[in-house]
């Protein structure tokens, strides 16, 4: 979604013409696989990361435009929300003291963008979920400028036909409906890229897909929703009704979400992409003027703008992405699951436990979607978002005999985190980044501490004094930022 996007409507064959250039995209994605076209492995490595600007009551700043105006980096860009801004890091190679060399540029980016936002009244604030946004303040007028949001908005509704309506229970629920999918906006993720080969393409997602629940558990930084107590990780539910394009009656027939988790194991990249085009109506029927089996006819490489295009309105949690860098074409695999935050030491341990786990899940012999259903791997995903590490989680048995269920921590801690520490090393990754990083994960694990429940204790603790919920909820924010800019972990935060 990141292309420019300049159409404020379309006519009645629009949808018909895109399909065709999708199919043909389609085409020309089977021509480059069958004639392997593809760049070589190479194991790098991208991030991409949201963050809130909240002021010193921790309520969402919406000045992302002239804060990104004032800053002297392209590293930056626009979000959604006027009170979000998205950091992009730069590919690398997946190696050495990769993970210190990636934390030591986020501290200096995030820290750049909070010492810029201070001169608009405003502080970075690295969570999922900002606790203190209120429904009053995800509503149209709080959309970034950019046509591509405004134009995205008018589709969703079209397609859906009335409002967005957000009815989620967890702890405590949430009941409202909105006039536009703003509240998307509130969700702040960070996303791990990892280039594949078309031959590991599958591999490598299926154990994505397998990793998901683990990931959630030990990475929930999400616990309220509107101000509301929900799920540790409240963002995968959130997301999917605030961009969900169905109207109910086509929900109770079991038409597919655009937010999705997914329905099978694959065999190949193709399976996704066909998916796309079997089950997902256009959002933005934009065509370029590329003809992409005109291209290869001639000897080039297709930017496959359709295809890309239509891939960045369904949002799986690990979804496939086809680029062109150098004149070369290259496969990733976008892991999108998890919360921003809270610290830089902390993304950088979930993103060092999910490329070793997925690489070693990928490599294993009898890999673990063999023995494990697709809808066993669905459940424990909604489990772990749901209790985080105290989720009870089905995993196959290391005898490989059926399949046992245990929490979440005791799995990460026994048996995922040799897997991760094992992919690790298959990476190339040294020894110190690998213990320091991994350090962290069973750290979380073995306290019992991830942001999302730092947040709720910290929470329950100011209410139990006798703070309201709006006060309780802004000295949350206010203690969570300044925490978070020490860079200690936060399975080492204090309480009170």
């Amino acid at each position: 979604m990141g292309a420019k996007v300049v159409a404020d409507r379309f006519d009645l064959d629009a949808r018909r013409r895109f399909r065709a250039r999708l199919r043909a995209c389609a085409e020309a994605l089977d021509r480059l696989l069958r004639e392997k076209r593809f760049d070589r492995p190479r194991d790098l490595i991208g991030l991409e990361m949201e963050l809130n600007l909240a002021d010193s009551r921790g309520a969402p700043r919406m000045v992302n435009e002239p804060l990104l105006a004032r800053m002297s980096t392209r590293d930056f860009q626009t979000e959604l929300g006027k009170f979000t801004i998205e950091l992009n890091v730069a590919p690398r190679a997946l190696a050495g003291r990769a993970f210190d060399d990636l934390a030591e540029e986020l501290r200096i980016a995030i820290g750049y963008a909070d010492r810029m936002a201070a001169e608009f009244d405003a502080q970075i604030v690295m969570i999922g979920l900002l606790p203190t946004i209120t429904e009053e303040q995800v509503g149209p007028s709080s959309f970034s400028s950019a046509d591509r949001y405004a134009l995205l908005n008018d589709q969703i509704l079209a397609a859906r036909g009335e409002r967005i309506v957000l009815d989620l229970a967890g702890a405590e629920t949430v009941s409202h409906t909105f006039d536009s999918i703003a509240p998307e906006s509130a969700c702040t993720s960070v996303q791990f890229h990892l280039q594949v080969t078309p031959e590991r393409f599958a591999a490598t997602w299926n154990a994505a897909q397998a990793a998901a629940a683990a990931q959630a558990a030990v990475g929930a930084n999400a616990p309220f929703v509107l101000g509301r107590e929900l799920w540790q990780e409240s963002r995968p539910p959130f997301f999917l009704q605030a961009t969900d394009a169905r109207p109910p009656e086509m929900a109770a027939q079991g038409v597919r979400p655009r937010t999705w988790f997914g329905e099978r194991w694959i065999t190949s990249v193709r399976c996704l992409f066909e998916e796309n085009l079997r089950y997902f109506p256009a959002l933005l029927p934009l065509c370029a003027d590329e003809d992409p089996l005109a291209v290869l006819d001639a000897g080039g490489v297709p930017a496959l703008a359709e295809l890309a295009l239509h891939n960045g309105t369904v949002y799986r949690w690990n979804r496939p992405v086809y680029a062109v860098s150098g004149g070369i074409p290259h496969l990733r695999v976008e892991n999108r699951l998890l919360s921003a935050g809270p610290t830089v030491t902390d993304t950088v341990a979930n993103a060092a436990f999910f490329y070793g786990l997925v690489r070693a899940l990928a490599d294993e012999p009898e890999p673990v979607w063999t023995r494990l259903p697709f809808a066993a791997a669905e459940r424990n995903f909604h489990e772990a978002c749901r209790h985080g590490l105290r989720a009870e989680l089905s995993w196959p048995g290391t005898t490989g005999a059926g399949r046992t269920r245990q929490s979440a921590a005791r799995l990460v801690r026994e048996h995922l985190l040799p897997l991760a520490a094992a992919g690790l090393d298959a990476f190339g990754v040294a020894a110190a980044d690998r213990d320091r990083y991994l350090s962290v994960i069973e750290g979380r694990c073995r306290r019992g501490v991830t942001g999302a429940s730092w947040q709720t204790r910290t929470y329950h603790q100011a209410v139990d004094a006798g703070a309201d919920r709006a006060t309780a909820l802004r000295a949350l924010v206010a203690r969570y930022a300044e925490l978070a800019r020490s860079d200690l972990p936060v399975h080492e935060w204090p309480l009170a």
